[in-house]
C-alpha cells in the first residue's frame, strides 16, 4: 500500500503547471498592435505613393521635323503638359532611331504637314511610357487629320509583350539576395567564407535566373551571358551589402538592409514604370540603389544589346565594393564577427 501511494505521488502531477512567464502587459500588447499598424502604413506608403504621383516628368524624346513645327509642338505640350517631355532634335526618323537604341531618349516624334505623321517608341525600355507617348502624339493630330502610324523599335519579346514577367521578377531579385546575405551571416562562420558564398550564390543565381526568365519563360532575349552577368552583380550588391551590413553592426543590420534595399530601394526603383515617372528625385534616388540600377542594366543587356549599361553596372559595382568595405571595417571593429549569428 505504502509502495503504491509512492507511486502514484510520483506520477500524478499535483496541479496545472505553473506558467514559465508573466504575461505581457496590457501597455505592451497594445503599444506593438499600434507600432505594428504603423509600419503597415509605412508599407503602404512606400508602394502606393510613387504609382499615385506617376506622371511624365523630362522624359527624353527626340522630334524629327522642321523648326517650325518642333516649336509649335513645344509651345503646345508648354501649354497643355508642362515639363512632361525633353525634345531633344533628330535630323531623321533613322537617326532617332539610333537615339532611341542607344537609351538616350525613350522614342520619337516625327513631324508633318498637319501635326505628328509618326511615332517611335520602344516597350522594351518602358511599355508605359511608350504607350504614354502614343497618346501624347495622337492628342496634338490636327482633326482631319488621320492617327501618327506607331512604330515599336525596340520591341518586347513575344513570350512576354507586355513586360509583365520582367517586372515580377525585379522584387523576387532584391529579395533573393537579401536572403543571401541574412542566411550567410546566420549559417557561416568567418566573414570572408561569407563572403566567398555571397558571391559563389551571386554567380549561381545569375545562371538559373537566366535559365527560368529567358530559357523558359521567353522574357528576356539577348546575350544570355550578359543578362547571367546583370543578375549575379544585382544579387552580389545586395547580398555583400547586407553581409556588410552585419558584420558591422550585428543583426540590426538585417533591418537597416531591408530599409534601404526593400522598403525604399524596391518601391522607387522604376521598374514597372520609368524613372522619369516617379515624384521629381525619387527616380534619381531609385538609380542609385541595387533595385533601380539592377532593373535598368537588364533591361539594357536583355533588349538594347547593352546600350547605356556602363552606368548601372557601375552603380551596383559601387554597392558590391562598398559591401566588401564594410566587412573589412566590421572585421576590424568586431572582432568576434565572424562567428556566425545562430552560434
Amino acid at each position: 500500500m505504502e509502495l503504491d501511494q509512492l507511486t502514484t505521488e510520483n506520477t500524478v502531477p499535483a496541479g496545472p503547471p505553473e506558467p514559465s512567464a508573466a504575461p505581457t502587459g496590457w501597455r505592451r500588447v497594445i503599444g506593438l498592435g499600434l507600432g505594428f499598424a504603423v509600419l503597415v502604413g509605412v508599407l503602404v506608403t512606400a508602394f502606393a505613393w510613387p504609382p499615385a504621383e506617376s506622371a511624365p516628368r523630362d522624359v527624353p524624346v527626340a522630334v524629327v521635323g522642321s523648326a517650325a513645327a518642333a516649336d509649335r509642338l513645344e509651345r503646345q505640350l508648354a501649354e497643355t503638359q508642362p515639363d512632361a517631355l525633353e525634345l531633344r532634335r533628330a535630323a531623321d526618323a533613322d537617326a532617332a532611331r539610333r537615339l532611341i537604341e542607344d537609351r538616350e531618349v525613350y522614342g520619337a516624334i516625327v513631324l508633318g504637314r498637319s501635326g505628328p505623321s509618326q511615332v517611335l517608341t520602344a516597350s522594351g525600355g518602358s511599355p508605359v511610357v511608350a504607350q504614354l507617348l502614343a497618346g501624347i502624339a495622337g492628342g496634338f493630330a490636327e482633326p482631319a487629320a488621320s492617327a501618327p502610324a506607331v512604330e515599336d523599335v525596340v520591341p518586347l519579346p513575344g513570350d512576354d509583350p507586355r513586360g509583365s514577367a520582367f517586372t515580377a521578377a525585379a522584387l523576387p531579385m532584391v529579395l533573393g539576395g537579401m536572403v543571401v546575405g541574412i542566411l550567410m551571416s546566420f549559417l557561416v562562420t568567418g566573414v570572408w567564407r561569407r563572403v566567398a558564398g555571397a558571391l559563389v550564390a551571386a554567380v549561381a543565381a545569375g545562371g538559373v535566373v537566366t535559365l527560368v526568365a529567358q530559357a523558359w519563360l521567353g522574357a528576356l532575349q539577348g546575350s544570355a551571358w550578359a543578362n547571367a552577368g546583370a543578375v549575379a552583380l544585382i544579387v552580389a550588391a545586395i547580398s555583400l551589402t547586407i553581409t556588410g551590413l552585419v558584420t558591422l553592426v550585428g543583426p540590426a543590420g538585417i533591418g537597416l538592409g531591408a530599409v534601404v534595399m526593400f522598403l525604399i530601394g524596391n518601391s522607387i526603383s522604376g521598374v514597372s514604370s520609368a524613372p522619369e515617372l516617379l515624384p521629381t528625385g525619387w527616380g534619381a534616388l531609385g538609380q542609385a540603389l541595387p533595385a533601380g540600377a539592377g532593373g535598368t542594366l537588364l533591361r539594357s543587356t536583355s533588349y538594347f544589346d547593352g546600350a547605356a549599361a556602363g552606368g548601372p553596372a557601375l552603380v551596383l559595382a559601387a554597392w558590391a565594393g562598398a559591401g566588401l568595405a564594410l566587412v573589412a571595417l566590421g572585421r576590424r571593429v568586431r572582432p568576434a564577427a565572424h562567428h556566425a549569428l545562430a552560434r
